[in-house]
């Protein structure tokens, strides 16, 4: 492949600058609303409801969302949902500021983020490919870039911003992530226009979103990769919801080393999405994709088994790089092999599915952990990851992986170039 073909569009540049000031806001208000949230109750389950209310768009409207996304023009989405959260922001920013602020108000907040969230990474999922043209390598290294570039803000940076900022009053974190979601809106209208898809016969939009959720079940590639986040999201959350218990039960750490834990899978994470492209071009698609679901359940594996910290460490960081890698590889595969019309649905189809299996997840390890031991939900989530890892390796096949892409092709070659860039919407 020639160096032309890989080399990423201006646009991409302020797309990538946009996803990653709003991450940096995402991870201050990540780290800031629960705190907020802890200054006004310390009910357990008013506080899971300020938690939960940020999932419910996509297990509500995901698919319906998606359907949306394929009907209106992408790039008006998405500025359109950071302006739109960003007035949110700023409105409850004034209201901490003058001290009207309530569980159910955040909780409010909470959900129209969520679904600010669903509308925006819906339509940027879909926007990428068309940017891009749909060529596989350009997508995995625009993919690499935008998930380190998510890590390292809404990971590391953003969390202890919010919490200096919280320091300084309430209202000062939301206002931060309320700048954030302005700027990234104001980048994302810069963005090149482009064409949108062929619209279909007109449809009733249930019957639309149907056609994209079953476009995903029917295709085996496409399945493989959904069925990877679902049954991880299961694995992971059940890890999640025991991990500090885990931590200072069984390897004695406190509260700075647990949060030393989590900083090693981020790592991991960043060094999996920055090495997610070579493994592709080395292994193929199909193997690595296989490859790196493995070693998240045997990292997983090495953590339930760790004497120490440092090995429990290790092993996270371990799992954080295969998960990286795998959050790159899939999403550059799915956009690449999905027909542009499709794209939305697609992409909230296999989101809403990684969503709503979370909530399982979390259940199961608090009950594995109450009726066994906490060491024992992270041993079934190891189980669960590499169950699936021999489920989908067939399923995401080197040479499934290559027909897929042969098929997808002739769009691809033939896809409308970018029409000149301007600045309306």
């Amino acid at each position: 492949m020639t160096s032309d073909i890989r080399k990423l569009p201006p646009g991409f540049g302020r797309l990538w600058s946009a996803q990653t000031i709003s991450s940096l806001g995402d991870g201050v208000t990540h780290a800031a609303l629960p705190l907020i949230a802890l200054t006004l109750t310390r009910d357990p389950m008013a506080l899971a409801v300020v938690t939960a209310a940020g999932t419910l768009p996509w297990l509500l409207f995901g698919v319906l969302g998606g359907a949306l996304v394929d009907r209106w023009d992408r790039r008006r989405t998405m500025w359109v949902a950071d302006t739109a959260r960003a007035a949110l922001l700023a409105t409850v920013a004034a209201a901490a500021a003058l001290d009207m602020l309530s569980i159910a108000l955040l909780a409010a907040v909470a959900f129209l983020l969520g679904l600010g969230g669903l509308f925006f990474d819906t339509a940027a999922t879909a926007f990428l490919p068309d940017l891009l043209r749909r060529e596989p390598a350009l997508l995995e290294r625009a993919n690499s870039r935008l998930r380190g570039a998510q890590t390292a803000m809404s990971g590391f940076a953003g969390p202890p911003a919010g919490s200096a900022l919280l320091a300084l009053g309430r209202a000062v974190p939301l206002l931060a992530d309320a700048v954030s979601f302005l700027l990234s809106a104001l980048l994302v209208r810069t963005l090149p226009a482009l064409p949108r898809p062929v619209p279909e016969a007109r449809e009733s939009l249930l019957r639309q979103a149907r056609a994209g959720a079953s476009y995903v079940f029917r295709d085996r590639v496409l399945l493989g990769l959904a069925l990877r986040p679902a049954v991880g999201n299961v694995a992971f959350l059940a890890v999640e919801t025991v991990l500090a218990l885990f931590a200072h039960d069984r390897l004695g750490i406190d509260a700075y080393g647990f949060g030393l834990l989590l900083t090693a899978e981020a790592t991991g994470g960043l060094l999996g999405a920055g090495i997610a492209s070579a493994l592709g071009r080395r292994l193929g698609t199909g193997t690595a994709l296989t490859c790196t679901a493995a070693v998240e359940g045997l990292a997983i594996l090495g953590l339930a088994a760790a004497p120490n910290p440092y090995v429990a460490g290790a092993a996270l960081a371990v799992c954080g790089a295969g998960m990286g890698a795998t959050m790159v590889l899939g999403p550059s595969l799915r956009q690449a092999i999905v027909p542009a019309r499709l794209m939305g649905r697609v992409a909230s189809t296999s989101r809403m599915l990684a969503m709503c299996a979370a909530p399982f997840g979390a259940f199961l390890g608090g009950w594995l952990a109450t009726a066994y031991d906490v060491r024992t939900p992270l041993y079934a989530a190891a189980g669960l990851l590499l169950t699936m890892t021999a489920v989908t390796a067939s399923m995401t096949s080197n040479r499934r992986v290559e027909a897929a892409l042969r098929a997808a092709a002739p769009e691809a070659h033939t896809a409308t170039p970018p029409v000149a860039e301007h600045t309306t919407a």
